[in-house]
């Protein structure tokens, strides 16, 4: 470390638990974050600020106006442009520390890529806004034997794991061998539909509390300091200043990391997707029984020509129609991408 850099961080090389050698060592490692939204944005700011030597950021959306209120990386001009968000992202952080690699990367992370887009890296951090790509995340993860990080937020109230493969409790471990009402992680609604940002809304600061504890455990496993991380569900509403630490053990019948079961790296546990006519994607999406009436409610105030009639509900996101049915089943009309009819399933329905 030269004396510039050594003047950078010095208030953080003051920190006994970090030290010069810490630092030395933050700089030497590297991580990976999937999403760069509230979570993702805030995560990588912190992460960029402290040192560590190369970030990678991949996510497959662009930067639009309701972004700005807690994305904290974006600007107005970003949105303007419509920027995609690694893009925008990668040049920030490049402007915030010139002396660390950054690379956004524009894309959707699935089962064909992840492994490709996540290898090689110490940890892999979660700023994603679906399940679906979270337990594939965890699928990878406990894979390729490298810990990651959960991480959610939704209305004024965030949740947070660690994940030591092999050592402390999947994400597996947590979701699916509970029924879904009984996990904090989900945020299930009555619909059966989980709440969603663009749902029930999200306020910053809640991002920003689970982004700093993100933060502080991915440095503690970058530093080696694996023992102090791990274990625990942590979750914090910023509104009713409820927190909660939680212990949770491992299942020992775990489907990922018990029986290394990975059928969302697979690609068998993802929704069916086909075309249905022109320019319409249908989602055979059949695990969920869905009240419409409750989700008609739900869904009110932030789309457009709410209809339902006791078989289906359809309403409008402007390009976009989505009529969704009881079973779980959606078709997007407006659309011949299956990666927006995902992206407009898992806001608005869940996942």
């Amino acid at each position: 470390m030269d004396s510039k850099s050594y003047e950078r961080y010095s208030r953080q090389i003051l920190f006994a638990e970090i030290g010069e050698a810490g630092q030395q060592r933050l700089l030497d490692s590297s991580a990976v974050i999937v999403g760069c939204g509230a979570l993702g944005t805030a995560l990588a700011n912190l992460l960029v600020r402290a040192g560590v030597g190369r970030l990678r950021i991949v996510d497959r959306d662009f930067v639009e106006p309701s972004n700005l209120q807690r994305q904290t990386l974006f600007e107005e001009s970003d949105a303007q442009e419509a920027l995609p968000k690694a893009v925008a992202a990668q040049r920030r952080l490049r402007a915030i520390n010139s002396g660390v690699s950054v690379e956004g990367i524009i894309a959707d992370a699935g089962p064909k890529n992840a492994e490709e887009l996540l290898r090689g890296f110490p940890i892999i951090l979660d700023g994603t806004d679906n399940f679906e790509t979270r337990l594939l995340l965890n699928d990878v993860a406990v894979h390729l034997d490298v810990p990651w990080i959960y991480a959610a937020v939704v209305a004024s109230y965030g949740v947070t794991l660690t994940v030591r493969p092999g050592q402390t409790a999947c994400l597996a471990c947590v979701l699916e061998s509970a029924s879904p009402s009984g996990s904090e992680g989900e945020l299930p609604s009555a619909a059966g539909a989980e709440d969603t940002c663009d749902t029930v809304g999200v306020l910053g600061a809640a991002a920003g509390v689970i982004a700093s504890i993100e933060a502080a455990e991915a440095m503690k496993l970058l530093l080696g300091r694996a023992e102090s991380a791990g274990g625990r569900l942590v979750s914090f509403d910023v509104w009713s200043g409820r927190f909660q630490s939680v212990g949770v053990a491992r299942n020992p019948e775990c489907r990922a990391c018990a029986r290394r079961d990975f059928r969302y790296l697979e690609g068998d546990a993802q929704p069916h997707l086909t075309m249905c006519g022109r320019d319409s994607v249908q989602i055979h999406e059949r695990r969920r029984q869905l009240d419409l009436v409750a989700l008609g409610r739900r869904l009110a105030p932030t789309v457009a020509e709410v209809r339902e009639n006791g078989f289906l509900l359809r309403f409008r996101v402007p390009p976009y129609e989505m009529t969704v049915f009881a079973d779980g089943r959606a078709i997007i009309k407006g659309t011949r991408d299956t990666s927006v009819a995902r992206s407009l399933y898992a806001r608005y329905i869940g996942t």
